[in-house]
């Protein structure tokens, strides 16, 4: 099983910044990204999500399942569009009962654009990746600023990866976040 284990934060353009001279060149990468529900959301009922994201205009289509824990599990493919990757999605997760969910065919519910700064930092006993994102979250034609650091483990330790977020948490005065980007735009699509 694909497996994202990821810890979110709030912040602001200026502990970005600090972020950003404490740990040097990070990549930069424009991000569109469009989530995607059944009509009836059975989908973001069950804490799934599903999106397509272009990625400095490349196409990467993902499925996330809940699982134990703070890990959720993740499957990507590159697909142009979100019909080109729901079978493979469906086949590499092994959800039960996924395919009977879509099949009713899925529809854009919200979205999010913002640019990503990303360095991967290797630790004692964990790599992850630091991430920047700033733009805005999208849903029911309104918008939600969005300004976050992400420490996502790519490989080694979970406990460490934490540790290393709480120090950064501490350091930097960073707010953890406890909803998803998914999460915080459905809500606005919904009118929450």
């Amino acid at each position: 099983m694909g497996r994202e284990f990821e810890l979110k934060f709030s912040a602001t353009p200026q502990q970005q910044a600090s972020l950003a001279c404490r740990f040097g060149e990070f990549s930069v990468i424009a991000m569109e990204t469009t989530y995607y529900d059944t009509p009836d959301r059975a989908l973001s009922d069950r804490r799934i999500t599903l999106r397509r994201r272009l990625e400095n205009g490349h196409s990467v289509c993902t499925l996330k399942t809940p699982t134990e824990g703070l890990g959720r599990g993740e499957w990507d493919v590159e697909r142009e569009e979100i019909s080109q990757a729901i079978e493979e999605l469906c086949k590499l997760s092994q959800w039960d009962g996924l395919p009977e969910f879509l099949a009713s065919g899925v529809e854009p519910v919200c979205g999010a654009c913002f640019t990503r700064q990303a360095k991967t930092l290797v630790l004692e006993s964990c790599t992850v990746e630091l991430a920047l994102d700033r733009g805005i979250l999208l849903g029911g034609g309104r918008e939600l600023p969005l300004c976050e650091v992400e420490v996502e483990l790519k490989s080694g330790s979970e406990d460490a990866a934490v540790d290393f977020a709480k120090v950064l948490s501490r350091e930097f005065g960073l707010k953890q976040e406890k909803k998803s980007k998914f999460r915080r735009a459905l809500a606005l699509a919904r009118g929450e």
